[in-house]
C-alpha cells in the first residue's frame, strides 16, 4: 500500500508527555524472524466538494491523502491546491536547521528492507550514506496483512526483541476493513468482527514493556466513503481497539489518526476522533499526523495542537508526528508519488522540546517507494540516497 496515510493542549512540560520513554541522554519461524511488512504508500485523493476547507485554504477544499498503492498502469494523477508552506520560499531542510539527536530509547527493528539491502550491497557507493542516515535509525514496524493465526507471535517477536535491548518499539496495526475506501490499498480484515478478533491477538503480543502503537493510519481522516452507520461501527471498533491494547499492556501508548495539516479542518477532524475514542484515557494517549506525508513539522505542530484543543479530553493527550520525509516540506505541485527534492526530516526522538508533542517518529520507512521510483512498497536505493544525502 502506499504509505502516505495521513498520524496537546494545556501547556504541560516542554518535553512532551512520553515521560516513561523519554530520551535518557543520548509460533514457529514467525517468532524467530517476524515477517517484514512494507509501510503503506499513501496517495492523495481528489478534493471533494463537500470537504470542510481549512482557514488557510478557503478558496478550495484541501485534498485528502490516502494510503492507496497506485499501480504503474494507473495514469490518474489528482490535482490539489498546494499547501501554504509549499508556496513559500523554501528554507533550509529542517534536519539541518534544527538537528535533534536520535532517541537512544527507540527500537530499530533488525528485520527491515533497508538493512537487508545494506547487508547485501557492501560495495555499493551509496551504502555508507544510506546505512548511516536511514538504516541505523529506528523506524516503525507495520502489520498490514490480516493474519489472525500468526499476528500475536509476530508482534511478540518485535516487542520481545525491543524489551531485550531496553528500547521502545513503534508498531502500526493496519488491517481495518474497507481501508483506503476501496482503493488500491484495500484489504484488511473481512469485517469488523474479524478485525476485533485480530486486534485481540495483536494485543496478546504486546508484552508488558513500553510500546508505541500508531493505530490504523487513515482510518479516521479517510472515513467519508462510509455510510453513517458503517462509520459509526468502525469508530466503535477503533475505540474498542484502543481499550483492548491498553488493557493488555498498561504501558502501551496508543495514538489515533489525525490526518495531516493539509487535510481536514481541525474541528472536523476532532469531531471524528472523538467518536473513535481518541478523547478517552482508557483507549487513547493522543493523535498522530503526517504519516507517509511531507508537510513541515511546524505546520503539523500547529495543526495538531488545534486538533487537541477541539478534541478535549485529558491534558495527558499528546501528539506523534511522522518526520520521515518532510525535511523539505510538501512539493509545490502537490506530487505525492516519490516526489523529487524531498529530504529526511527530523531524526526519530521522544525528546521534542515541544509541549504536548510526544515524539517525532519515522512511521513511513524512508526509501520505500510510493510506486514511481520503484515498485510500490519496495526499498529503492536511489530514492533512499536522494532523501538522505
Amino acid at each position: 500500500m502506499v504509505a502516505a496515510a495521513s498520524v496537546v493542549v494545556a501547556v504541560g512540560t516542554a518535553t512532551g508527555l512520553l515521560s516513561a520513554i523519554d530520551d535518557g541522554g543520548g509460533s514457529g519461524s514467525d517468532e524467530a524472524r517476524p515477517a517484514v511488512t512494507s509501510s503503506p504508500l499513501l496517495a492523495p485523493l481528489p478534493a471533494r466538494s463537500s470537504a470542510t476547507p481549512t482557514p488557510s485554504a478557503s478558496k478550495s477544499p484541501p485534498p485528502s491523502l490516502s494510503p492507496s498503492v497506485r499501480t504503474t498502469t494507473e495514469t490518474r494523477k489528482p490535482s490539489r491546491t498546494p499547501s501554504p508552506s509549499a508556496t513559500k520560499t523554501e528554507p533550509e531542510p529542517e534536519q539541518r536547521r534544527a538537528p535533534i539527536p536520535v532517541s537512544p530509547r527507540l527500537y530499530r527493528n533488525p528485520d527491515s528492507k533497508v538493512l537487508d539491502w545494506v547487508r547485501d550491497h557492501p560495495d555499493d557507493p551509496r551504502r555508507p550514506v544510506i546505512e548511516a542516515e536511514i538504516a541505523d535509525r529506528p523506524a516503525a514496524v507495520w502489520f498490514a496483512d490480516y493474519s489472525p493465526s500468526t499476528i500475536a507471535s509476530r508482534v511478540r517477536a518485535v516487542t520481545a526483541g525491543a524489551a531485550g535491548t531496553g528500547r521502545v518499539p513503534v508498531l502500526v496495526p493496519y488491517a481495518v476493513p474497507d481501508r483506503d475506501c476501496g482503493g488500491a490499498s484495500q484489504g484488511g480484515a473481512p469485517d469488523l468482527g474479524a478485525y476485533d478478533g485480530w486486534i485481540d491477538a495483536f494485543a496478546a503480543g504486546l508484552g508488558s514493556d513500553e510500546v508505541i502503537v500508531i493505530l490504523e493510519p487513515d482510518s479516521v481522516a479517510l472515513s467519508d466513503c462510509l455510510s453513517a452507520d458503517r462509520r459509526t461501527a468502525r469508530f466503535a471498533s477503533l475505540a474498542r481497539a484502543g481499550r483492548v491494547l491498553k488493557a493488555a499492556n498498561p504501558r502501551a501508548r496508543v495514538y489515533y489518526d489525525a490526518g495531516h495539516s493539509g487535510w481536514n479542518a481541525p474541528g472536523k477532524q476532532a469531531a471524528l476522533l472523538r467518536q473513535a475514542g481518541a478523547a478517552a484515557a482508557a483507549s487513547s494517549d493522543g493523535v498522530f499526523s503526517n504519516v507517509s506525508n511531507f508537510h513541515r513539522t511546524g505546520d503539523e505542530v500547529a495543526y495538531d495542537r488545534r486538533v487537541l484543543d477541539a478534541l478535549g479530553g485529558p491534558v495527558s493527550l499528546g501528539v506523534v508526528i511522522d518526520t520521515s520525509r518532510n525535511g523539505n516540506g510538501a512539493p509545490a505541485d502537490g506530487e505525492w508519488c516519490d516526489p523529487d527534492g524531498r529530504k529526511l526530516g527530523r531524526a526519530p526522538t521522544t525528546n521534542t522540546g515541544e509541549a504536548r508533542i510526544d515524539a517525532y517518529l519515522w512511521v513511513k520507512l524512508p526509501g520505500e517507494s510510493d510506486g514511481c521510483k520503484g515498485a510500490p512498497g519496495t526499498f529503492t536505493p536511489s530514492y533512499a540516497y536522494d532523501l538522505a544525502r
